[in-house]
């Protein structure tokens, strides 16, 4: 329950320019945020539309945890 709920705080903080990964494990950074969609441009001027609900985590600290992990 408490997880659920910072998700949902976190997917509705999401604003432009915010780099995260989505729940099918792709990277991208945030171009335009809608009430229950957000584009996300993955490659350049490549860019698609996904569900709020898929955003799986902020990629920046994905990346942080998967290096520190591997120290």
């Amino acid at each position: 329950s408490k997880r659920r709920k910072e998700m949902a705080k976190f997917r509705e903080g999401l604003k432009k320019g915010d780099k995260i990964i989505t729940a099918g494990g792709i990277y991208g950074k945030v171009k335009d945020v809608k009430e229950s969609t957000i584009t996300l441009e993955i490659a350049d001027n490549v860019r698609i539309t996904i569900d709020k609900n898929s955003v799986y985590a902020n990629a920046v600290d994905s990346n942080t945890a998967a290096e520190a992990t591997k120290a």
